[in-house]
C-alpha cells in the first residue's frame, strides 16, 4: 500500500528552490533600484517622488514576504526528504545535493550580496532623513515659539522683532 502523503522528492523541489532564490535575487535587485531612487528623492526634497517611491519599496517588500516564506516551505521539505534537522541552512541542503550544490550556493552569495547593499543604503537614508526631521523640528519649533508669543507692532502695522534671537530663545 502507498504511502498516503508520500514526500516530494528532492529532484523536483531542488530546481523550484532555484527558481525561489532566483526570483528573490530579482525582487532584492528591484528593492535596490527603488533605494536608490528614494534617496536621489529625499536629496531634492521632492514629496511626491519619495511617496512613489515609499509605495512601490512596500510592494516590492510584500512580494519579497511571499517568496520568502515559500522559499522557507521548500528548505523545509527538501530538510525532511534530505533527513536534515528541520532548520537545516541552505548550505546543508546544498552539500546533500551535490548536482544542484554550485547554483544553490552561487544564488546564495548573489541574494546576501544584494541584501547587505540594501542594508546598507537603507542605513545611510535613515541617517539622512533623520537629520532632515531634526532641522525641521528646530524650524518648526521656531514658528511656533514666535507664533505663539504676542508681539509689539508699529503704528504702521508691522511687528517689532528683536534685534537678536539668543540661543536659550531658539532652542525654548
Amino acid at each position: 500500500m502507498k504511502n498516503p502523503n508520500p514526500l516530494p522528492s528532492p529532484v523536483r523541489q531542488a530546481p523550484e528552490l532555484e527558481t525561489n532564490l532566483a526570483g528573490l535575487v530579482v525582487e532584492h535587485r528591484k528593492l535596490l533600484a527603488q533605494v536608490d531612487l528614494h534617496q536621489k528623492a529625499m536629496q531634492k526634497l521632492d514629496l511626491v517622488a519619495l511617496d512613489e517611491a515609499a509605495r512601490q519599496q512596500e510592494s516590492t517588500r510584500i512580494r519579497i514576504n511571499g517568496l520568502e516564506a515559500r522559499r522557507r516551505l521548500i528548505s523545509l521539505n527538501l530538510a525532511r526528504t534530505l533527513k536534515l534537522p528541520l532548520d537545516a541552512t541552505l548550505s546543508q541542503i546544498a552539500q546533500a545535493l551535490p548536482e544542484r550544490r554550485q547554483g544553490l550556493l552561487l544564488l546564495r552569495d548573489e541574494l546576501r550580496g544584494v541584501a547587505e547593499t540594501i542594508a546598507s543604503r537603507n542605513k545611510i537614508a535613515s541617517r539622512v532623513g533623520g537629520a532632515i526631521l531634526g532641522h525641521l523640528n528646530t524650524a518648526v519649533r521656531l514658528i511656533a515659539g514666535v507664533v505663539e508669543n504676542a508681539g509689539v507692532y508699529t503704528k504702521n502695522g508691522t511687528p517689532q522683532v528683536p534685534g537678536r534671537i539668543g540661543g536659550i530663545e531658539a532652542v525654548g
